[in-house]
Parts: structure tokens; sequence; C-alpha cells
């Protein structure tokens, strides 16, 4: 990809966030992107061949502005299921307050946009799957509490770490980062791990 072409993508990117988050993903169409972006709507569409598309590739974007491949290496490099799980708690905790602004945008939306509900839950099925492999590790080291089935303790976890949860106490219970990531440990860690372990 041409420099040039590379530079009109991270403005159509950017204008796409800067957009969503300042409308709470609300009636945001291509043709303000394009504006904001100070691009014609047919060079968006260059770019990107659906609004879905766009809103799922800034997503990402974001992300990779973010590092989040070297943010989640600490997830990565744990050697038990216990530690992955405390990991990925922490990750997921600390990792919300960057992207706090595009969450909420995608989520307020999602219901009557379709490009937003897709944006969402693609960023979410990462999320469901980085549970399922803390789960598996608990499985694998023989730690994760008999009644629970891989597939329903997958689905809980990732129930425990969503976004409206994480919202309600961050904002509505005035808990602080620190606070969620040790309670939501502990929650997980007695919700899953066999007791004695």
């Amino acid at each position: 990809m041409s420099s040039e072409k590379t530079d009109t993508r991270t403005k159509i990117l950017e204008a796409t966030r800067k957009l969503m988050m300042e409308n709470i993903g609300s009636g945001v169409k291509m043709i303000d992107i394009a504006g904001e972006a100070g691009v014609s709507r047919q060079a968006l569409y260059l770019h990107f061949d659906s609004r879905s598309e766009l809103l799922i590739a800034a997503t990402k974007h974001l992300d990779e502005k973010l590092g989040v491949s070297e943010r989640y290496s600490v997830v990565d490099d744990t050697n038990s299921g216990i530690d992955r799980l405390d990991a990925l708690v922490e990750f997921w905790g600390n990792y919300l307050p960057h992207i706090h602004g595009i969450a909420k945008a995608l989520y307020s939306s999602r219901e009557s946009d379709e490009a937003a509900a897709a944006a969402w839950k693609d960023r979410m099925d990462v999320v469901k799957r980085e549970c399922r492999n803390a789960i598996i590790g608990l499985k694998k080291d023989g730690l994760l509490r008999s009644e629970w089935s891989q597939k329903d303790a997958t689905e809980f976890l990732w129930a425990m770490l969503s976004f409206p949860n994480w919202e309600l106490l961050r904002f509505e219970s005035g808990w602080s980062v620190k606070k969620y990531v040790s309670r939501t440990q502990v929650a997980a860690k007695q919700t899953f791990v066999k007791e004695g372990c």
C-alpha cells in the first residue's frame, strides 16, 4: 500500500473513531466520516466496502495504536490456568479505560445500527475466545470446578468481564480500575477454581 493510501486510510479510521465517540455512535454516516477525514465519499469507499468493514477496521486500528498485542503478551506468557485467568482479568480491566469511548459508542448504537452491531460482535468474539482460553487452561490443569462445563464457564466469565458490568462498577459505583481488577480476579477464582487450589 502506498504511503498516500496509508495516510488516507489512517485519516479515515481516526475520523471514524472521533465521530463515533463524539456522537456515542448515533447517526454517524459514511458521508460524515468522509467530511471529517477530508476525503470524498468515493475515496472512502475505495478503502472500505461497507460501513461495517470500516467500523471493524477502526476498532482494530485503535487496538494497534494502543499496542494491544504487546499488552496482551503478559496473558500469553503465563504458565498456569490460574495465572492466565488472573492475567486476563488484569489485562482487560486495565485496557477498558483506553477503549471506553469507542466501546460505549458501539455498545449504545448496536441495536439500531447493523454496522455497529457487527463491529461490537467482532471485538466481543475476541474477548470470548480469550475467556475460553483461560477456562481451557484451568481445565487442563485439573482446576476447573466440576459443576462447570467448559462452554458454560466460558460464557459466564465472558459475562463477568462484559463492558456494561465494568462500566456500572467504574462509573455508577465509583470503583477504581485497581479495585475492579482485584475484586474481579477474586470473584473469577472463587467461581471457577476448585476449592483448596
